[in-house]
């Protein structure tokens, strides 16, 4: 069969687990999971509460860590990779969440993170911005084209605490689709 143009089924997918599970405090929380997501495939995940899907999250962040197999194969690759610095990980994935939205509203101080830098701290994965985080007038321009394609530009002064669940959301998948 040959390529088209555009075919991408030489690259490895964007993730793959085979057999993954985790353990946390003795208590097994993802068992035997397998997936394989490629480039340009959309995934979503739902189930009940406690199905593990925050947990799964966390796994692909490496914020959690799978057991590793007994024949060594590794259990979880991110773009073809075992192992991840994750400052140079998290900047590439667009992950929103439940959990995310409630960081950002838990971990800024009030009246000081506005939409423009919620969506500007996704190219530094971090909440909100720093002193020491260097903007440029790209990342800015690129957040804000972000913000827009969202019909969410007018959110870019409002402070995150004062916005609607809807709104906030909307800031987040700016955020995440800045990069």
């Amino acid at each position: 069969m040959s390529k088209g143009i555009g075919d991408r089924s030489d690259q490895p997918p964007l993730l793959q687990m085979q057999d993954a599970s985790v353990v946390k405090n003795g208590r097994r929380i993802l068992d035997g999971l397998s997936l394989e997501i490629r480039e340009g495939e959309h995934t979503a995940i739902f189930g009940p509460n406690g199905a593990g899907k925050s947990s799964f999250i966390r796994l692909i962040t490496r914020e959690e860590y799978p057991e590793p197999h007994a024949n060594g194969a590794p259990p979880l690759l991110i773009l073809g990779q075992e192992f991840w610095d994750v400052f140079e990980l998290r900047p590439q994935l667009g992950i929103i969440s439940t959990d995310l939205q409630a960081n950002f509203l838990n971990r800024t101080m009030p009246g000081r993170t506005k939409g423009l830098d919620v969506v500007l701290s996704g190219f530094f994965a971090s909440y909100g911005l720093f002193e020491h985080q260097e903007v440029a007038e790209s990342m800015r321009a690129q957040a804000r084209q972000a913000l827009a394609l969202l019909e969410a530009g007018h959110l870019a002064d409002a402070f995150i605490e004062t916005m609607s669940t809807g709104e906030a959301r909307r800031i987040l998948i700016a955020r995440a689709l800045v990069n």
